[in-house]
């Protein structure tokens, strides 16, 4: 996963959401370690907390008491993504932190104008700094969510191996009809990212199965394996790849993100 980091021909990072209406299926998790990998390659990350829970924000140990402005503050409050960006303790990558403030942005925004391009309008002026933004969306379909789709350039869906998450994948395809049709012409699936695979349970190997079949190549090779130390590393404000490198799960982080620069075309040999 080594070589020397590519400039995009734009001058432009790329705006990555990450999302997924159904909780508890790896999205944070996914976010905090992908963004990690790709920052140890050398690439300049900027994680975007988007969930009022502020899991993410969480993870990279951010304290309750440095969140402040935060992405409620960049959406409601006209805040610059410069002004609210926290130093994570990984090398290159900078964090947007969320607060439980977020909770009440959509009430606030229902009557301001151009109320789904807040986070755009907000992200545009620092892409240039960044070669990649995560934006970490909340486990729903509403305007935290809308504002993410419309600001990226794609979306990554980490999927839960298992039945109800692999019903709720329809629908979010459609949301992502809907964005493309209305707000962002440009929007596209980065990819699909298997999570929490139990090689125990044939229904993993299942839903494995019947998602290639649909999406085909957008599914990642990668699969993330359930890892008991994947779960315990945000309780130690650590993404799992400083937590214990040497896990499955980190590993399979590592994967991924090599995965995701092989695709892009940007790592080199």
């Amino acid at each position: 996963m080594g070589g020397t980091p590519r400039s995009r021909p734009d001058g432009k990072g790329r705006v990555i959401a990450v999302a997924n209406q159904k909780g508890g299926v790896g999205k944070t998790t996914t976010a905090i370690n992908l963004a990690t990998a790709l920052a140890a390659t050398g690439r300049r990350l900027l994680v975007v907390d988007l969930d009022p829970q502020g899991n993410a924000s969480t993870g990279f140990g951010i304290d309750r008491n440095d969140r402040s402005p935060s992405t409620y503050d960049v959406l409601v409050d006209a805040a610059t993504v410069g002004e609210a960006a926290v130093a994570s303790d990984i090398p290159g990558l900078d964090i947007v932190p969320a607060t439980v403030d977020l909770s009440g942005a959509e009430l606030e925004l229902a009557h301001v104008g151009r109320r789904g391009h807040r986070l755009r309008d907000a992200i545009g002026g620092a892409v240039a700094e960044y070669d990649y933004v995560l934006i970490d969306c909340p486990p729903a379909l509403g305007l935290l969510t809308l504002n993410a789709l419309v600001a990226a350039d794609a979306v990554l869906v980490p999927l839960q191996c298992e039945f109800l998450p692999l019903e709720g994948l329809s629908h979010l395809m459609r949301t992502i009809e809907r964005v493309r049709a209305g707000f962002n012409p440009t929007l596209d699936i980065e990819g699909v990212v298997l999570t929490m695979f139990d090689r125990r349970n044939s229904l993993s190997d299942q839903v494995a199965t019947d998602v290639r079949g649909v999406l085909g190549d957008k599914v990642y090779d990668t699969v993330i394996p359930r890892n008991v130390r994947v779960s315990e590393a945000p309780s130690h404000g650590k993404p799992a790849l400083l937590y214990d490198f040497r896990c499955a799960g980190s590993r399979a982080y590592i994967s991924l993100a090599g995965e995701v620069l092989r695709r892009e075309g940007t790592l080199v040999a």
